[in-house]
């Protein structure tokens, strides 16, 4: 049996980020467990690669939601990054910090310390933005930037926006309502990801130990101490013990699962899958969230868009470019420009998230480009009430877990989405934009009222790949883990990922994932 002070269970975007903390100080062994491998794929590293690596079940877990009556019986992939990086070796890359009043509203649901004056200096902390004004952060480990790329219909997204009524803000955040450019985590024109940005420079310190290729089996205690794991490399099993503790940061997936494998959790779900009840929570695997995406696109004319860019002798000079400049379409993810846009009159805060590209796809779950030109709008209703839940449905560690999701299940939901529909809409007719639109391909003028809109939200949307919510952190009884991210109930085991969020944030989750991390290493390093 191999003896650590840590042990970190998931080596992706939060386990990154807690390896190289808690070995800083050179006091501390700390073992780091994944089941994937160390990211190699050139696909990684160049951005436009994101639409392969959703497709590779070497870095894609590949998971799947059950089928589900709001998203009309439909199984949803939902994606999942497997390797040192996890989730930041595949996502579209984009950093959102969210809104003040996710985080306020955090620390008013339990969360104590968690507001955004608390947390504020722990995203400052990460960045390292070369453009960064007040209030962002500079020297951080993980490199910010803006999209360099214009385009013309990009430039004509905007100007509608503002003739819309929307307005350009410089730094979304900061103050995020209004549109612009994202930014990216991106550096010279590469992907960085949480293995590059914290977890490359720390493999070479005497006190970590990397284990790729080994899946955590469950958790082993001595009383109502969690002591360690049970792991296996292939055929082979070992037990590894934590002097200090454990620390789950396998994602809002399998953290939960782990748990329940472990005999913690939900005393129905254990017994169903013939797990022995260890210790009761009744909160693991329950609030699941996640954000419901629909996209929206449109036939062009007269312009170009990237489906003509990306084939024939424009993809391969655009190759040629990237290898000679790092710049050009190859620097491009999934999304351009941003708006962040309240769609009640009544309240100024943004509820509603667009993502303008300007591509079309004819599959876009594959990512298969259209032939002729066209722009999408991704509309995501962004603090959903609905909510699901994740459990094992098997004591097998290998089969995944069951996910369901329940989108749309709130009514509040459906109607901010449809509202977001008709927004997109709105923006698209004004002047700037018009005279470049041929046609609405989806869902197109049969879709004309609200209830049409919902039946095609229903039956299109899928997943922005953001779950989380299911340890979640507070107070009460549904919580699984304390404001310091203790398991409630058991010593030596720490929760530290997308899954003790109390509630989503206003936009993509990387960014509060890896200060939730950053804040963890702090926190358990100080309670040692």
């Amino acid at each position: 049996m191999d003896e650590v002070d840590y042990l970190i269970l998931g080596g992706g975007t939060a386990g990154c980020v807690l390896a190289a903390r808690l070995t800083e100080s050179g006091r501390h062994r700390v073992a780091l467990v994944e089941a994937g491998g160390t990211p190699r794929s050139p696909f990684i590293r160049v951005p436009a690669g994101f639409g392969h690596l959703l497709r590779s079940r070497r870095h894609n877990w590949g998971y799947a939601s059950t089928p589900d009556p709001g998203t009309d019986g439909r199984v949803i992939p939902i994606p999942g990054g497997r390797g040192l990086g996890g989730s930041g070796l595949i996502n579209g890359m984009v950093y959102v910090r969210g809104q003040a009043a996710d985080y306020d509203g955090w620390a008013a649901a339990g969360a104590d310390g968690w507001a955004y004056a608390d947390v504020e200096p722990w995203f400052r902390r990460i960045e390292d933005d070369a453009q960064a004004g007040r209030g962002r952060g500079r020297g951080g480990p993980l490199h910010v930037t803006r999209i360099r790329e214009r385009f013309p219909i990009a430039d004509a997204f905007l100007r509608a926006a503002v003739e819309d009524g929307g307005r350009l803000v410089d730094d979304y955040n900061v103050e995020q309502a209004g549109f612009g450019y994202y930014q990216l985590n991106q550096h010279r024109g590469r992907r960085w990801s949480p293995y590059d940005a914290y977890l490359a420079p720390a493999r070479s310190r005497p006190a970590l130990r990397v284990m790729t290729g080994t899946l955590a089996l469950g958790l082993t205690f001595d009383g109502g101490r969690c002591t360690g794991a049970t792991l296996a490399r292939g055929r082979t099993t070992r037990r590894i013990r934590a002097r200090r503790g454990v620390i789950l940061a396998a994602g809002a997936i399998r953290t939960p699962q782990l748990l329940e494998l472990s005999g913690v959790g939900r005393p129905e779900v254990l017994e169903a899958i013939g797990v022995p009840v260890r210790h009761a929570l009744a909160g693991v695997g329950e609030h699941y969230a996640d954000h419901y995406a629909v996209r929206m696109n449109w036939r062009l004319r007269g312009i170009r868009s990237l489906n003509e860019s990306t084939r024939g002798w424009r993809l391969a000079a655009a190759g040629a470019q990237y290898l000679v400049r790092r710049t050009g379409i190859l620097t491009l993810g999934p999304a351009l420009c941003h708006g962040f846009v309240a769609t009640d009159p009544a309240d100024g805060r943004p509820d509603t998230q667009f993502l303008f590209m300007h591509a079309s796809y004819e599959d876009a779950s594959r990512r298969v480009l259209d032939r002729e030109p066209g722009m999408t709008i991704g509309i995501i209703q962004q603090r959903p009430r609905s909510t699901g839940s994740i459990h094992s449905a098997s004591p097998d560690p290998l089969r995944a877990p069951a996910i369901r999701p329940r989108f749309l299940s709130d009514p509040e939901d459906r109607a901010r989405l449809v509202a977001g529909m008709r927004r997109a809409r709105s923006l698209v007719a004004r002047p700037a934009l018009a005279p470049f639109i041929a046609r609405e391909m989806n869902p197109g003028p049969l879709a004309g009222d609200d209830d049409a809109l919902l039946r095609w939200a229903r039956a299109t949307g899928q997943t922005l790949y953001h779950p989380c919510g299911t340890c979640r952190m507070g107070t009460g009884d549904d919580a699984v883990v304390d404001p310091r991210l203790r398991v409630r109930g058991i010593d030596g085991l720490w929760v530290a990922d997308a899954s003790v969020m109390p509630s989503i944030t206003s936009g993509n989750i990387h960014a509060p994932v890896l200060m939730i991390a950053e804040r963890a290493a702090a926190m358990i390093a100080a309670d040692a």
